[in-house]
């Protein structure tokens, strides 16, 4: 447990040398090779006083240090341009010990402290290497969200400390406490980070302002912290949750829908990815909120699937964005005929998005479905509205952007880096 600690902060003095990005880069994907050999099957491991694991954290720890491994290899323009590339790769590295410590904390103020404290890299990386100069608003946007909803968290936390005297995690299943405003706080701050649908206006914003490794990061890591919250929380909320549950679960079920519906007039690709991340969101916590044990493994596979796949559509965005310098789909029309060999890619991950067969998101997909429907047979009406309508926004995006009359003048055929093939494969 402590040596990936250790391993992690002497990466940093290594983000000071010249052009040590590949080390980095080599040093982070061999420690997230190491973790995976590491996996035990036994409920907690790695124990000590502050740190632990657990199947989730494994999982989301594991995927983190991935996607990582990823955002440097895909912001290469960063360093290509020596655009502050040091302390960029900081921020990468102070983002993912901020990860790592939030998802293998025992406790709930650690894990408070450390869910707040992922926001400030994040922040840095959307103030400091965004595209346009409306990602102050976005970072505003950002910030507000996530505090307002966190107070009442930290409010929550403190109550439970005086009436329980303690806050481990693993020991807060004896406990089951019947107070509405204890369920409010702690439950509110999880459902603005993961977006739900009344609060999900800061994560389209965030997106399109974010670079490639900021937009990678959110929709890869930083969603799946309001879900990892949601399943920790709900071991001594149950008896309440049984009750008020409906609401939240009605709430992001239509909302799924209607973000479904708003995907299919987007014109800016990466607009588009971050509603569809929206109305997957709003199935994981959907499925969540059912409390069966269905809901509970479904939204963890479901969650660890859209952060590749989303990443992976991120990162696809951002290479056609880097060749064309627009990320608008009625310009980028007939990428095929520039980049035919992405054009895989573009259907392999797309293909991913709407739950198609071979991919993990089919699997969390109808484990949810399952949840929800034992849980209440009416719900099915919206299911069947978001399944087919994530295909058709799906469906949108990809022929848009591939087919089509090519708009611009260049009528060369590009194929893209050997970085980004492997970027992909990965």
């Amino acid at each position: 447990m402590l040596s990936y600690i250790l391993y992690l902060v002497f990466l940093i003095p290594l983000c000071f040398l010249n052009n040590s990005w590949w080390l980095i880069q080599n040093l982070l994907f061999f420690i997230s090779l190491i973790f995976l050999f590491n996996i035990n099957f036994f409920s907690w491991s790695n124990l000590s006083y502050v740190f632990g694991f657990d199947y989730l954290s494994y999982g989301l720890v594991m995927l983190s240090f991935w996607i990582c491994v990823l955002m440097i290899m895909a912001s290469y323009s960063v360093i290509r341009y020596k655009f502050y590339n040091n302390l960029f790769l900081f921020m990468i590295l102070m983002l993912m010990m901020m990860l790592y410590f939030t998802f293998c904390s025992l406790s709930l103020i650690s894990f408070y402290f450390f869910f707040e404290g992922s926001l400030i890299p994040t922040l840095f990386l959307i103030f400091g290497w965004g595209y346009q100069p409306e990602r102050l608003q976005a970072g505003v946007y950002l910030l507000f969200y996530t505090l307002f909803a966190s107070l009442p968290l930290l409010l929550g936390i403190l109550y439970l400390y005086n009436n329980s005297n303690y806050l481990v995690f693993s020991l807060m299943y004896m406990y089951d406490f019947f107070n509405f405003y204890l369920y409010l706080s702690m439950i509110l701050a999880f459902l603005v980070k993961m977006p739900m649908y009344l609060v999900h206006l800061w994560l389209p914003k965030a997106h399109v302002e974010a670079p490639v490794s900021g937009s990678m990061i959110l929709a890869g890591v930083l969603l799946k912290l309001g879900g990892y919250g949601l399943l920790r929380v709900f071991e001594y909320l149950m008896n309440i949750g049984i009750i008020i549950n409906m609401f939240w679960l009605s709430i992001s079920l239509i909302g799924g829908f209607l973000v479904s519906l708003m995907c299919l007039r987007q014109v800016d690709i990466k607009a588009l990815i971050a509603y569809s991340s929206v109305a997957h969101m709003g199935l994981v916590v959907g499925g969540m909120m059912t409390l069966n044990i269905w809901g509970f493994y479904m939204t963890f596979v479901l969650m660890i699937a859209h952060g590749l796949c989303s990443s992976g559509l991120f990162c696809l965005a951002n290479i056609s964005y880097e060749r064309l310098g627009s990320r608008s789909l009625l310009i980028n029309k007939g990428l095929l005929n520039l980049m035919p060999s992405l054009t895989l890619w573009w259907f392999l991950l797309s293909s991913c998005n709407m739950a198609a067969p071979p991919s993990l998101n089919l699997l969390g997909e109808i484990g949810l479905f399952n949840s929800m429907m034992g849980w209440m047979w009416m719900v099915m009406l919206f299911l069947m509205l978001i399944s087919f309508f994530s295909a058709a926004y799906t469906l949108y995006m990809y022929s848009y952007s591939q087919h089509g009359v090519y708009y611009s003048g260049m009528f060369s055929s590009v194929s893209g880096y050997g970085r980004e093939y492997l970027l992909l494969m990965l």
